[in-house]
């Protein structure tokens, strides 16, 4: 048997000093989880708000806001890997495994190198065929917005990454604070540049250049702040931390099923206004009003999220324990229902008012389209949350049939009627079979769960 070295014994003894550490900062975190859970919820609200009042701006300053709406609709179809990346990066950085203090930094540094490179790589792919990207997101007068897209995707990568591993130490404060500031930046700055530009026919690329900015400042405020927490929870110096603890490309690998089910999501929630822009092609006003009667419809999707935070983490617990998971499913869908009651019944009856006073008089075309839409987006709402459940039983089978359905819409779409209630109807049906085929899969019993608690598998 060999003996440790001096040097091994030293560098095992600060180790064990500073999960000691770790730990104790855990410990006192725990107790205000409350507090916190409620403050980054708060934010979340904030940002949505936010958001909501970006698209009231630029619905009203932009001539073609369907643009606007079709190149967001393509940038939320890339950046729902950061979604799944950040869940995993905080859950990782929760247990450790991608170091502590400047060992953190050292593996968040190595993972901004690949990042740096790939976005360069990219980026420069991204101009090289903005003219293609631009045809098919169907903005093809807007060709250098288009090219923004895939380089945004990737800045909002790092960015989520960031926001995970402030999540790990459990800095909520830092996060919260960046998803208001990101949705500030992005409406003030885009706002400003899209009113310079007016005069030039590049309104569109100025407001959409407002979201990778607001990446960029809130990924050197998420970078601060980690940095402020290396300095309090190691007080090694910097060159002294070791090398990375996890490779990005193996975080990635591990995340790759809820990325990949976050995807046929996106995919689902925002294809039609891309589609709408091709089938209503040459119809600027049309395409704008069923952007901004789209986006109104949608509002359920931000309700099933929230019921999304309390049923995986309760899936998962039921299903250690070798507890019947389905009650879960069935509250967080209830909590759909009864928000979707009030909501239709606006949609039914209130949606000529509702749209002019968000959007102004000139989006109102598509406005008898909304309590269809409103429909559609409430079963993928429960859809959503159908996919949540079979990704917290760690179910990946479901990804097949939904994605072809999430491959089916684009092209049904594209064939739809060119009025907007005929168009929302094929929406609904492909929504509805999609709500369908979930269910189907999510509600069947798992052959053998669980009878005691596991460790939870890299996602």
């Amino acid at each position: 048997m060999i003996s440790p070295t001096p040097e091994t014994e030293a560098r095992v003894g600060r180790l064990a000093a500073l999960r000691a550490r770790y730990e104790v900062q855990l410990a006192g975190l725990r107790s205000s989880d409350i507090a916190k859970a409620g403050g980054l919820a708060g934010a979340m609200i904030a940002n949505n708000v936010i958001a909501l009042g970006s698209t009231v701006v630029f619905a009203r300053e932009l001539s073609d806001y369907g643009a606007l709406a079709a190149l967001i609709s393509y940038f939320l179809i890339l950046g729902v890997a950061g979604q799944a990346l950040q869940v995993a990066t905080a859950r990782e950085g929760v247990l450790g495994h991608l170091g502590v203090g400047h060992g953190l930094l050292a593996t968040l540094r190595a993972w901004a190198r690949t990042m740096a490179w790939f976005t360069a790589a990219l980026t420069v792919i991204s101009i090289l065929l903005r003219q293609p990207i631009a045809s098919a997101v169907g903005v093809k007068h807007d060709p250098w917005a288009a090219a923004v897209g895939l380089p945004a995707g990737c800045l909002w990568l790092e960015l989520s990454i960031l926001r995970g591993a402030l999540q790990g130490v459990g800095d909520y404060k830092a996060v919260g604070l960046s998803l208001i500031g990101e949705q500030g930046t992005r409406l003030i700055v885009g706002a400003a540049v899209a009113g310079a530009l007016s005069g030039t026919g590049q309104a569109v690329l100025g407001a959409y250049l407002g979201t990778p900015v607001s990446f960029i400042a809130m990924g050197l405020y998420c970078t601060a702040h980690l940095r402020k927490y290396a300095r309090q929870a190691d007080p090694r110096p910097a060159e002294e931390a070791p090398a990375a603890a996890l490779s990005l490309w193996t975080h990635v690998r591990r995340a790759w099923a809820p990325i990949a089910g976050l995807v046929v999501i996106a995919v689902l929630q925002n294809i039609d206004i891309i589609a709408a822009k091709h089938r209503f092609n040459g119809v600027t006003d049309l395409a704008s009003s069923y952007a901004a009667t789209a986006v109104a419809a949608k509002v359920l999707i931000w309700v099933a999220i929230g019921a999304g935070f309390y049923l995986v983490p309760e899936v998962s617990r039921r299903r250690s324990e070798g507890l019947d998971t389905r009650p879960v499913l069935g509250r967080a869908l209830a909590i759909i229902g009864v928000c979707a009651v009030p909501v239709l019944l606006i949609f039914a009856f209130g949606a000529h008012p509702l749209i002019q006073a968000a959007f102004g008089h000139n989006r109102t075309r598509a406005q008898g389209s909304l309590l269809i839409l409103g429909v559609a987006f409430t079963a993928l709402a429960c859809t959503y949350l159908a996919i949540q459940y079979m990704l917290a039983l760690k179910r990946t089978g479901f990804l097949i049939l939904l994605g072809a359905v999430a491959v089916a819409e684009p092209i049904l779409l594209l064939q739809a009627s060119r009025k907007p209630s005929g168009f929302a109807a094929v929406v609904l049906a492909v929504q509805a079979v999609g709500a369908v085929l979930a269910f189907a899969m999510a509600l069947r019993r798992d052959s053998a769960p669980p009878a005691t608690a596991v460790s939870p598998e890299p996602a």
